[in-house]
């Protein structure tokens, strides 16, 4: 059975967002051109990965000699992105993702899969009742990208502060850490 691509080559946006308050949130990669919205949900740690893997792309891209690609160094201001996220339908539950770079069009490609654990749905039924394949396929131009990744550090970022003596998260209602023993 052909897989249901949700495609996007050229997104008006593309963003991580969370919904729920910090230690409960559920992060979205939402993309949209028009009217076509997508909403997949991802684990905090695929988003902080997403991020630093598409600059890393940006960063080597830009050392090329001539940086051919235009890529930039940081993300141009016209591109920031600090909107909340727009009404979420979650598509499927993020497992595999892939992430690459398209030379012909100077674009960063990220492909994103459903988990294939036969405890979750991770296919949609068409019409007929009939179980259908899914990903998202994102192409973003090399300024949609690095703002993209600014953005998804700043949203992961922003959750429940870190104990200074354990490291682990402090929870709202308060925290109680074990210190190693010496």
């Amino acid at each position: 059975m052909p897989t249901r691509v949700h495609e996007f080559a050229w997104p008006d946006r593309v963003v991580i967002g969370t919904i729920g308050e910090p230690g409960a949130r559920t992060f979205y990669l939402q993309v949209r051109t028009g009217k076509q919205i997508v909403s997949i949900a991802l684990e905090k740690q695929q988003s902080a990965q997403l991020a630093e893997k598409v600059d890393g792309i940006l960063d080597q891209l830009s050392t090329l000699e001539g940086n051919p690609f235009s890529v930039p160094k940081g993300t141009p201001i016209e591109l920031v992105d600090n909107d909340q996220l727009e009404p979420v339908e979650e598509q499927f539950r993020t497992g595999a993702m892939t992430l690459g770079w398209d030379p012909t069009t100077a674009q960063v490609v990220i492909e994103a899969y459903p988990l294939t654990d036969a405890d979750d749905d991770d296919e949609s039924p068409d019409q007929n009742g009939i179980e259908v394949p899914e990903m998202l396929l994102v192409r973003m131009p090399v300024g949609t990208a690095r703002a993209f990744a600014k953005r998804t550090r700043e949203v992961v970022g922003a959750g429940r502060p870190a104990c200074p003596l354990c490291g682990y998260p402090v929870d709202a209602d308060g925290h109680a850490c074990t210190l190693p023993e010496a």
